[in-house]
């Protein structure tokens, strides 16, 4: 900022705004304000990616958020954030997960691309996968369901 003599510079986008303004110090004062109540950055650290709780894809109200309860004896791998799904870490790579694989709650099931950031989903349950629920290339919704995994 100092370089640009810029004193103040904001940026809004898809529910996300930052402004950053510089005071009389030699620091900037930088502020974040999440535009709605969204419990997840837009974009994360694969380490900080975390499945949504069942209250908050319920509250969302959206489609996508899934119809009806959890079946007994599965689970579902869900969407952290809103971006495009991938199946591989590129098209020349095979899938990260096909269907009856074995996975554990550190196993990496998808990558997210988010703002050009290419964010690794893990299963975060222990089983096999039954279904995969999204096509390769797909947007995604925060909430959606990703995979559904048999438990055991």
């Amino acid at each position: 900022m100092k370089r640009s003599e810029l004193s103040e510079f904001e940026f809004e986008e898809e529910g996300f705004k930052i402004k950053i303004k510089r005071g009389s110090g030699a620091q900037p004062i930088i502020t974040s304000t999440p535009l709605s109540a969204h419990p997840f950055p837009l974009v994360a650290a694969p380490s900080e990616v975390a499945a949504p709780a069942k209250p908050a894809a319920q509250a969302a109200g959206s489609p996508a958020a899934g119809s009806g309860a959890d079946e007994v004896g599965f689970a579902y791998v869900k969407s952290p954030m809103v971006g495009t799904f991938y199946r591989s870490p590129s098209p020349e790579n095979p899938s990260f997960v096909e269907i009856n694989a074995k996975v554990d709650e550190k196993t990496v099931v998808c990558i997210i691309e988010a703002m050009k950031i290419m964010n690794e989903i893990q299963a975060e349950t222990k089983g096999s996968i039954v279904e995969i629920l999204v096509e390769n290339g797909q947007p995604v919704e925060y909430g959606q369901r990703l995979f559904k995994v048999k438990l055991g």
